[in-house]
């Protein structure tokens, strides 16, 4: 009677489970929908909030979501646009395509790679390989991490670290890094298909180690951009001293990847900052590091999405995905930025929960 009760309860639990899985996949995928609808024409992602400019990042963001949405059309149309027009005869992307005329190669604006975009889309086909078993998707991926650890990662002191462009931010004294650009979950799944794995895995513990070294001001929060010179970080002369709307996903990256990490504290202690930020009554969007000034507005809603998720995964809560008060709705109003983090936020607790 005691086994045949245990039994029932753990199929009950599983059913839940599953339940629960069905109602936030369908959370998703609608959410997907409406992103689709705001922001992808013929393959591309449009940065509604930066003069409709398409970048890498923004097509990695856009093949992640696709898969998670079991949407392999719009997967392999976006696919199709990125490898056509984005893609380098070395298999990494030029970052900014800018609309013209011609809608081609030459709306390209800037040929210099953004290495979180790299990261990004070679994740979004390993994903792709994983779901639908198309090994064209795992080909793809594999050249493309073999051009980043040619040309992106290098060693600079006990530091493996990835460059955020192949030109433009190392001199022969330091290097200009940028935090977010370490898309830790990604880094976890791409050591596993790559031939270098220890590379990748010394990319990872470096990355936490910067963090550590990079709480900067009394509220000890990354900025944007840092400068690593002999050894010791700092934000001497760097394009942004803000803990801003690339840092915003630092927090979102680490609680992502708290499986990955060998000490179990690791990620409490590196998220603290975060939540004590969060306490506040107002939260600022933003904050200089260096004068303290903050944006005299608040969280845009992709990053209050982030602040939803941390706080989920970190401290275990069950999230319901299928609430429409659980996160930001998306609108015409909504641009592109907001409704990625809010995207990549949901795609995140989907993630710690499977």
């Amino acid at each position: 009677m005691v086994n045949a009760r245990l039994t029932g309860l753990f199929l009950l639990v599983v059913l839940l489970v599953s339940s629960c899985s069905t109602q936030d996949n369908l959370a998703f995928e609608k959410r997907f929908a409406a992103f689709k609808a705001l922001f992808i024409e013929d393959g591309r992602v449009i940065d509604s909030g930066n003069n409709n400019v398409s970048h890498s990042e923004g097509q990695g963001y856009g093949m992640l979501f696709a898969v998670a949405a079991s949407d392999k059309v719009t997967f392999d149309a976006l696919w199709q646009w990125t490898k056509q027009t984005l893609q380098r005869d070395d298999n990494l992307f030029s970052w900014r395509f800018r609309p013209c005329e011609s809608n081609n190669k030459r709306c390209i604006d800037d040929p210099n790679n953004a290495s979180d975009g790299e990261l990004l889309i070679a994740w979004a086909l390993l994903r792709a390989y994983e779901k639908w078993g198309d090994s064209s998707y795992k080909n793809d991926a594999t050249a493309i991490i073999a051009a980043v650890e040619e040309k992106l990662i290098v060693t600079r002191g006990p530091h493996t670290v990835l460059l955020p462009g192949e030109f433009g931010f190392k001199d022969a004294h330091s290097v200009q890094l940028n935090l977010s650009y370490w898309v830790f979950p990604a880094i976890s799944t791409i050591a596993q298909y790559s031939n270098s794995q220890a590379q990748w895995e010394l990319l990872f513990s470096s990355g936490i180690s910067l963090l550590q070294e990079s709480q900067f001001s009394s509220h000890k929060l990354p900025s944007d951009w840092l400068r690593l010179e002999e050894g010791n970080v700092s934000l001497n002369n760097v394009l942004s001293p803000e803990y801003g709307f690339n840092a915003v996903r630092v927090p979102l990256h680490l609680a992502w990847s708290t499986s990955f990490m060998k000490d179990s504290g690791q990620a409490e202690r590196l998220l603290s900052p975060y939540f004590k930020w969060w306490a506040q009554s107002t939260v600022p969007a933003t904050l200089n590091l260096n004068t303290g000034e903050s944006a005299n507005y608040g969280l845009t809603p992709g990053m209050t999405a982030i602040k939803t998720a941390v706080t989920s995964i970190a401290h275990n809560e069950n999230v319901q995905l299928t609430h429409d008060e659980a996160w930001p709705a998306f609108s015409r109003k909504t641009d592109y930025y907001s409704a990625s983090l809010t995207m990549l936020s949901m795609l995140a607790v989907m993630d710690s929960k499977s």
